[in-house]
């Protein structure tokens, strides 16, 4: 038996297809964000900053709202470790949580399937898993210092196609690999979230690989997390909508 997964990849509303990353210091702040975006945006990020700083406490206070929890941490350590911190976010009540693809298929694999059965023992919604393939930070450049020889473009395809064959969801990725991926993965419910979202008007930060919202779902991404466009702007829900305008769009 299959426990069943979280809703649909093809998000209905451009609301269902918006994270807001919340990058930021504290629980307040986070708070603060999430009051000020309430009726306009359901699904929020925590990475390893607020993750850090406020703990498992905080996820669980988002999810008793009814927040959908997008859970950050790129785990990536031997199979087991990674299955039972995969098994913990579950039990946090996560939407979704991410592993690292580098790690390999075993890790995923054997993620995939922990958390499938301890959501099957306990009648629970089962996370999307999906792994992280190379992080829209990076460029060629980075590889090479790691000793990947291939580029961003033959990697990212690898990891996406490894990812699937390992029972994982979906992938992280930028939203110019999205038609790669599409190639490597037939699967039409294999799932893309795509940060480095920039509107037209934002800069890029210390981000390498970005796209606007409107290209990147014209593109078929899934899931776009946004992150700074919206927590810097001094109109927070505007800065918001216009973003979802985009997504509906395009969509």
């Amino acid at each position: 038996m299959t426990a069943p997964k979280s809703e649909t990849h093809r998000a209905a509303t451009p609301a269902e297809r918006l994270i807001v990353a919340l990058d930021v210091a504290n629980a307040d702040d986070a708070r603060r964000v999430v009051r000020e975006l309430e009726g306009v945006v359901t699904t929020f990020k925590i990475g390893l900053q607020l993750f850090s700083a406020a703990g498992p406490s905080f996820v669980v206070e988002l999810v008793s709202e009814g927040k959908c929890v997008f859970l950050d941490l790129k785990f990536h350590d031997i199979p087991n470790t990674v299955a039972k911190a995969g098994i913990a976010a579950a039990r946090l009540g996560v939407w979704m949580f991410n592993v690292h693809a580098s790690g390999g298929g075993e890790m995923m694999r054997t993620v995939a399937e922990e958390v499938s059965e301890f959501c099957v023992a306990g009648n629970r919604m089962r996370p999307l898993i999906i792994g992280v393939t190379v992080l829209t930070s990076s460029n060629v450049d980075t590889l090479l210092e790691a000793g990947v020889g291939a580029n961003v473009e033959t990697q990212v395809a690898r990891l996406a196609r490894l990812a699937a064959d390992s029972g994982l969801d979906g992938v992280v990725a930028s939203a110019n690999e999205i038609g790669l991926i599409r190639e490597a993965v037939k699967s039409s419910g294999f799932v893309i979230v795509t940060p480095g979202i920039r509107p037209l008007s934002a800069t890029n930060d210390d981000q390498k690989r970005v796209m606007t919202p409107g290209a990147a779902i014209s593109a078929g991404a899934d899931h776009l997390v946004v992150g700074r466009p919206i927590l810097d702007a001094a109109d927070r829900p505007g800065a918001a909508r216009k973003i979802l305008a985009e997504i509906g769009a395009a969509d």
